[in-house]
């Protein structure tokens, strides 16, 4: 994905409209929020096991997907306007979040880090 190109072309679509004015932090965040809830519906009713065939129809497959990309294009344009370097952001905040969740701790289990029970420690 080249995303400095995918940014220069959400700024070109809005601009072409005249949307920048409408594409405040704020509102953009809403505009995130409700995409991703209509990405939620898809799967609201579906059990766990459900969820995870959801690829295997064609018609259901491709309507998640246009989901998908309405939340990651306002992500990319949020961050856009923010001026936060998404992949900068998305590669530190994976480190913190291997800090966080260290694989001999978090293996196997989905407890949050702030929740989890730290190992005793032997003293020496």
């Amino acid at each position: 994905m080249d995303l400095p190109e995918i940014q220069q072309q959400l700024r070109e679509f809005a601009a072409e409209r005249h949307w920048d004015p409408f594409h405040t932090p704020k509102n953009l965040v809403m505009a995130l929020a409700v995409e991703s809830a209509e990405l939620m519906e898809h799967f609201q009713w579906l059990t766990p096991e459900q969820s995870l065939v959801v690829g295997d129809d064609p018609d259901l497959r491709q309507a998640v997907a246009e989901e998908v990309a309405d939340v990651a294009i306002y992500l990319i344009r949020l961050a856009d306007q923010l001026g936060i370097d998404l992949e900068t952001a998305i590669r530190d905040k994976m480190k913190r979040n291997a800090e966080k969740y260290p694989v001999h701790l978090a293996k196997g289990n989905a407890v949050k880090y702030n929740r989890r029970k730290m190992p005793c420690r032997e003293e020496d």
